[in-house]
């Protein structure tokens, strides 16, 4: 393995009888990154998770989580790992302090509660109250606190905003990064394509248990999709454009423009297209991360 991999994954097979949800999956996650794993329900996002923890075993392929083998040193890997599951379970018959001190000693190295508390404060939860009491978004913060309070090297966080009011989830995505700042490594996956965008170094892709795409995510943006608003100085049929490869019409607003046009893949074919008519004006924009990833689905 790489010394510069937190995780390394390779040719990754995983059965549930004749149905499989990862197909020769291969991914490298850098140390002291943030990496976002992205996919629809059913991908293969949690089901790769749990092989790297040793939760489940994969049907085929090697795996490596912190130059350690999961499968041969789980409790080695748990240890220096902070986990989020998406399917949280707790005691409700707990509080808060409760959970969190019983959830702290099972550790080998407890975190301090001074930390405990103060993640406890910046996220608004109260520590006294019974966790049968608590909404899924109080009780999404203990899981959180969990997973960050003992300052691990890695964590694995699936869904961390899921539950959590729009405030909240900026003040996790800024823990996020104060933990990256120490020196850990971030591998979350997520449905929230924004919170990606704003914060992931590099992204991954995943569709039917296949790795489609991993690229740093500015490049991601810029690289695959371009939208085009153009407005011409004499009537057009904007249908036309819809021949060039990759082209998409979106939005054609008279026969002069505005016309909004999409372009998957490069975009000189277009432009030479454009060139054959009275251009009075054009303007780019950037796609969104949540476009892309719905272009990867189409």
């Amino acid at each position: 393995m790489a010394e510069t991999a937190a995780i390394e994954i390779r040719n990754l097979d995983k059965f549930y009888g004749s149905f499989q949800a990862l197909r020769g999956l291969n991914l490298e996650v850098r140390k002291g990154e943030i990496f976002g794993f992205l996919g629809p329900n059913g991908a293969g996002k949690t089901t790769t998770i749990r092989c790297l923890l040793d939760l489940i075993r994969p049907s085929a392929g090697s795996l490596r989580v912190l130059g350690l083998d999961p499968q041969a040193q789980p409790v080695a890997v748990r240890a220096r790992t902070g986990y989020l599951p998406g399917d949280l379970r707790l005691d409700e018959n707990l509080t808060v302090e409760r959970a969190l001190r019983l959830l702290n000693r099972l550790r080998g190295k407890p975190a301090s509660w001074e930390d405990i508390r103060r993640l406890a404060d910046r996220l608004g939860l109260e520590m006294r109250t019974p966790i049968k009491n608590l909404s899924k978004g109080n009780k999404q913060k203990i899981g959180l606190i969990q997973a960050l309070m003992h300052r691990p090297d890695l964590l694995i966080l699936d869904e961390p905003t899921s539950g959590l009011d729009p405030l909240i989830q900026q003040q996790v995505l800024q823990l996020i990064r104060e933990a990256r700042e120490a020196g850990a490594t971030v591998f979350f996956s997520s449905h929230n394509l924004p919170e990606v965008q704003e914060i992931a170094d590099r992204v991954g892709i995943i569709r039917r248990g296949e790795l489609v795409e991993v690229a740093e995510t500015g490049t991601l943006i810029h690289r695959s999709l371009h939208r085009l608003r153009v407005r011409f100085k004499q009537p057009v049929d904007p249908t036309v454009f819809e021949r060039v490869p990759g082209v998409s019409l979106l939005d054609a607003d008279g026969s002069t423009g505005p016309v909004v046009l999409q372009v998957e893949g490069e975009v000189d074919p277009l432009i030479k297209a454009l060139a054959a008519y009275p251009v009075a004006h054009l303007e780019t924009e950037r796609p969104t991360l949540e476009e892309i990833f719905l272009a990867y689905y189409a």
